[in-house]
């Protein structure tokens, strides 16, 4: 391994650091837009009258589409895609794996007489079969029960990769049961845009329809592959398991913002040239803190859509980053020392009449509207923060919560100082009806004031969680490797439950005599007086805020096994039914599988830990150790006894200091080993995870100490292992 290694590192011509791989933008990028995308324009060209108005009625309306109005789409697209040299077609989905699947099926068909057609049906565009059993399924499905179905989104335009025809879809069980992330994020959508848009008929009866947004950020680390395939740990686990750190890493603030090193430039700009392709409107580039360390930004998209062009970006963002030599690194803390990568999830409602529920208005009405749909926000937050934590839990983002410009895992709402007055003022609402000059104060002087108050107060508090941005909220605990939907499944589902809670309470005042501005106010104070709890503005960091946060009964649930037990409460469980978003069934599946991921990620970190350590670390300190003491025995056979043992003091220390840490090293390793076998023997998901949380990491860190000591000793031995902080970093 070692010998591969430094071949490895034998790629790189360091004059010049690989050649410039340059790349040539057209000269409008809006011109590349949707080019493989099976598009609104493209479908108008295509389809039929019929077939076009059906698609759209299934987009906007959530309309069946027939199977002989599938049949034309089948065709439409099958020529489409032939126009552009595709060949091949394949059900694009989202297995609990966390990344893409497909399987590809050619369009060729052989007929009778030695001949051969190209052929797609509306069978073939509706639904595919692959094999269930090898994907995660919580137990739902046996492996003698492999079947499995996957079935065609069409809210979700079809794009061309490659010669292949992608088409998105969902993946379920045979007996029904979803197996991804899409299928439930549907129906969250559906159930959101539902209780929005009774909720809006209070405020504008023309709004016929609510869509969820997202606008994701996607960080990610660029590191050249040479570099990469030179550090095992990487290859592996995706992460550094062993290294010190650089003598300057970010301590400067340099790199946020700076000028974008040229052969980044080239990848981002080939980047974007796909993303332009495939429809995905790219619009934000930036250098992020940590060296190395990037960020890509759309527009605001539908949900659904958003989701699913963040699982096609970082497809192509590895094919396009091998391209330029480089190895793209999602995991939300590679290295120690510096920020880690998020993926923060920007939410927020837009109605069908073009209006976005989180923006204030211009008029007391407006601001009414958005005080709602802001105030539930806060309150569904308020109601299911375990539910939220559970929705970012993983292995690799519980190393990055909590410090470095990531928020902690204690769930909290930033919304600024200025909008919590506003809120206070509301909290001092009579109850009941309201006399005419409070009707005048809130419509004048408090409701009416909130555009003026969000014009200057659109700062970002990087340590929250759950942050109102000025036409948003920001979920700032999303890790960079995650699949958007799961946040966007929990975030909606909620969102849709408080809103349905919020018109239930609000009808009902409204039967008994208030007027409807007068109900409203008195159901916003008391959801106000219920949520200030989850209110925070100050320093998430802070060992003063988690003592606040124990006494004001929000929990801190620092571990992935901690968020998920929370996740199987009734309370939830019986949620995500009442919604119809899971059964109960669907739920614990899918907690079986998160928490065996986690289980087997710290295994399988355990297991490189420990070869690199044993194999790499101690076999190279052995090497120096022995050139050590050559290295005395000559200086004692110069100098005879006398002189020698003040010149060889400092060689004596080492060898004394070698041997120690590698006998360190060989204790942690047996010892980790067994604690490893003993967490993996538990049949327990739960109790699993916990052994692995509680039993194997903390066994790392005596390893990575004596490795680390070993490190700064036998530099050069282990030059491509103790360099690679330096060299990974190197522009």
């Amino acid at each position: 391994m070692s010998t591969l290694r430094f071949k490895a590192l034998e790629t790189l011509p360091f004059k010049d650091f690989r050649k410039d791989n340059s790349v040539e933008i057209p000269a409008k990028l809006s011109e590349l837009f949707c080019k493989n995308v099976f598009s609104e324009e493209t479908m108008r060209e295509y389809l039929t009258k019929e077939a076009f108005g059906s698609i759209m009625d299934a987009i906007k309306k959530g309309t069946k589409i027939q199977r002989h109005i599938a049949d034309q789409v089948a065709v439409a697209m099958k020529d489409w895609a032939m126009s552009k040299g595709v060949t091949h077609y394949t059900h694009w989905f989202q297995p609990l794996t966390g990344t893409t699947a497909e399987k590809h099926d050619s369009f060729f068909t052989p007929i009778e007489g030695g001949r051969a057609i190209e052929r797609f049906s509306g069978n073939m565009l509706i639904q595919q079969e692959p094999d269930a059993s090898s994907f995660p399924n919580g137990g739902i499905r046996n492996t003698f029960e492999a079947r499995g179905y996957t079935a065609w989104d069409p809210t979700s335009p079809a794009f061309i990769m490659g010669t292949t025809l992608c088409i998105p879809s969902i993946f379920i069980s045979y007996t029904g049961e979803t197996l991804d992330y899409k299928a439930p994020l549907l129906r969250a959508l559906n159930a959101v845009d539902e209780a929005a848009t009774n909720v809006m008929q209070y405020f504008d009866k023309n709004v016929t329809k609510v869509t969820p947004t997202l606008g994701w950020e996607q960080e990610y680390f660029l590191v050249d592959s040479a570099l990469y395939q030179s550090r095992p740990d990487l290859v592996l686990t995706g992460k550094t398991l062993l290294g010190h750190s650089p003598a300057k890493g970010q301590q400067l603030d340099d790199h946020y913002f700076g000028s974008i090193p040229t052969r980044v430039m080239n990848f981002m700009k080939e980047l974007e040239i796909e993303c332009m392709k495939l429809g995905i409107p790219a619009t934000t580039r930036h250098n992020e803190v940590a060296p190395n360390q990037f960020e890509l930004a759309p527009m605001f998209e539908e949900v659904n859509v958003a989701v699913d062009h963040n699982s096609l970006l970082m497809d192509i963002m590895a094919r396009v980053a091998h391209k330029h030599h480089f190895h793209i690194l999602f995991h939300e803390k590679p290295f120690a020392g510096v920020n880690g990568s998020g993926k923060h999830n920007n939410w927020s409602l837009a109605t069908d009449t073009g209006e976005n529920l989180l923006s204030p208005g211009k008029n007391p009405k407006k601001n009414l509207q958005f005080l709602t749909f802001f105030v539930n926000t806060i309150k569904a937050v308020h109601e299911y923060a375990d539910l939220l934590r559970a929705s970012i839990a993983s292995a690799s983002n519980d190393h990055r919560l909590g410090a470095n410009e990531a928020p902690p895992a204690i769930i909290s709402v930033f919304i600024g100082s200025q909008l919590f007055s506003v809120l206070e003022e509301l909290e001092k609402v009579t109850n009941g009806k309201l006399s005419p000059e409070e009707k005048t104060e809130l419509k004048l002087n408090v409701v009416g004031k909130i555009p003026e108050i969000l014009l200057d107060n659109t700062d970002r508090n990087r340590t929250s969680p759950f942050a109102f941005t000025g036409n948003k909220f920001e979920i700032r605990a999303v890790g960079s490797s995650a699949n958007c939907a799961e946040s966007m499944t929990v975030m909606n589902t909620i969102a849709a439950k408080q809103l349905n809670d919020f018109k239930t309470e609000v009808d009902a005042l409204i039967e008994t005599g208030l007027k409807k501005d007068e109900a409203i106010f008195n159901v916003l104070r008391e959801y106000i007086k219920q949520c200030k709890s989850i209110m925070f503005e100050g320093d998430g960091y802070s060992d003063d805020w988690a003592k606040e946060a124990k006494k004001r009964g929000l929990n801190n649930l620092k571990t992935t096994p901690e968020a998920l037990k929370q996740e199987m409460d009734k309370k939830f469980l019986d949620l995500y039914e009442e919604m119809g978003i899971f059964n109960h069934r669907e739920v614990e599946a899918r907690n079986e599988i998160k928490l065996e991921k986690y289980s087997t990620v710290i295994d399988i970190e355990a297991r490189v830990l420990s070869d690199i350590a044993r194999n790499h670390i101690i076999p190279s300190a052995l090497n120096y150790q022995n050139r050590l003491i050559e290295n005395v025995k000559g200086l004692k056979e110069i100098f005879g006894d006398k002189e020698f043992k003040s010149l060889a003091k400092e060689q004596m220390s080492l060898i004394t200091s070698i041997s120690e840490n590698v006998s360190k090293i060989k204790l942690g390793v047996e010892d980790l080993l067994k604690a490893r076998e003993a967490a993996k023997s538990i049949s327990d998901s739960q109790k699993q995870a916990e052994g692995y949380c509680n039993t194997v990491k903390p066994l790392f860190d005596p390893i990575r100490e004596a490795s680390d000591a070993l490190e700064m000793m036998v530099d050069d031995e282990l030059w491509p292992m103790t360099k690679y902080r330096e060299m990974l970093f190197t522009k």
